[in-house]
């Protein structure tokens, strides 16, 4: 009883915090949040001193504590370092999130040791920075880096300092690729989307199991405590592929109202889950009726999030274009982030700010965390 108690806490609190926050006005086609933006820059390396590479992740920090400062960015590395053997390293194997600053100054946040991830490592695009000063990054661990030993992984629940304090597995967790979060200050709702469901050994190489998970967190403890787990979403589709793994859906950003947008890689399209911050069943992702919008200048889009003015903005890892879009599906603007990379599949994670205007994004051919401002 204390447990749903608890739970029914968590939901009254993050229902009012819903309710209070403000309806961004999705913008007019004709330049919207990335129009203004003139300067596609490169801040810094991502790769730290052990060498991992292929950043994934991207968030920026909301509040200071410990040693994360408002306004740095996190990235997640989910390649280990190259080798002669293996020259972009091997996938499902990084351990690293290093933090930059605005002004481009690199540090190392955590390198997480293998004793303290049950599963592996292999730090995916779900990396998020709470208010509270904890950060959670999903780990989708191999051992050679191939599709055939992919497990299922966990939840890596650091603090501020980025010290390891607990991990989270089962629960609905497997294969976590990328997660948003409705952030209550003492409760928080962590969306997290699996690649994994279904899949086992690499096989089969394709399925329409991918799935969306929301965890209830109670943060008021000395770490972060479950309290509740709901598929709200599934039907997604997902397919191994040696060159990334495996693709399936990958970003997520939630609306006003409680709205799920999710990329669906697959399909090269953008799902909408009404309601997903309150219900108690999953809705078929995979389903036309949920499309918001399919198709061109959409071209297997990856990372996703909410712009300031309300906008939805995602990479394409089919072409490196950042794609702006209203909540309803109308194309707002376009544009080509690495016009030196014309195959594409250099793009993952990207998050937005008001304050300066901008948009950092990792390129994962460069191993660079980039600044379009």
């Amino acid at each position: 009883m204390k447990r749903q108690n608890t739970a029914l806490a968590a939901g009254a609190g993050l229902v009012a915090l819903l309710a209070a926050a403000p309806a961004a006005t999705a913008s007019p086609p004709g330049g919207g949040f990335i129009g203004a933006l003139s300067h596609n820059d490169v801040v810094v390396s991502t790769v730290p001193a052990n060498g991992d590479v292929n950043p994934y992740g991207v968030a920026v920090v909301p509040s200071s504590s410990g040693r994360l400062v408002a306004g740095d960015v996190l990235v997640s590395n989910f390649n280990n370092a190259p080798t002669a053997a293996n020259t972009g390293g091997e996938q499902g194997r990084g351990t690293t999130i290093v933090q930059v600053s605005p002004e481009g100054r690199r540090t190392l946040f955590a390198r997480i040791p293998s004793r303290l991830a049950p599963t592996g490592e292999g730090l995916t695009t779900a990396l998020v920075a709470l208010r509270s000063g904890w950060v959670i990054v999903g780990a989708l661990p191999t051992s050679d880096g191939t599709s055939a030993t992919m497990r299922p992984g966990e939840l890596i629940v650091l603090d501020s300092t980025g010290a390891v304090r607990e991990t989270i597995m089962g629960h609905g967790i497997d294969g976590p690729w990328d997660a948003t979060a409705l952030d209550g200050g003492s409760f928080a709702e962590l969306f997290v989307a699996n690649v994994l469901p279904g899949i086992s050994g690499g096989r089969p190489s394709s399925t329409r199991k991918g799935d969306v998970v929301r965890l209830v967190l109670d943060l008021r403890g000395k770490a972060p405590k479950l309290v509740a787990s709901t598929i709200v979403a599934n039907g997604l589709s997902v397919r191994t592929d040696p060159a990334a793994l495996v693709i399936g859906p990958t970003g997520l950003a939630l609306g006003p109202g409680g709205s799920l947008f999710i990329a669906d890689a697959v399909n090269s399209r953008i799902a909408r889950v009404p309601d997903a911050a309150f219900r108690l069943s999953a809705v078929d992702a995979g389903a036309a009726r949920t499309t918001v919008a399919s198709g061109k200048p959409l071209n297997g889009p990856l990372g996703l999030t909410l712009a300031p003015n309300g906008d939805l903005l995602t990479v394409n890892g089919g072409d490196n274009h950042l794609v702006e879009l209203t909540r309803t599906g109308s194309v707002v603007a376009n544009r080509n982030l690495d016009p030196k990379d014309p195959p594409g599949g250099a793009l993952f994670g990207l998050a937005a700010t008001a304050h300066p205007k901008s948009v950092y994004y990792v390129n994962d051919d460069t191993n660079t965390l980039n600044v379009l401002h």
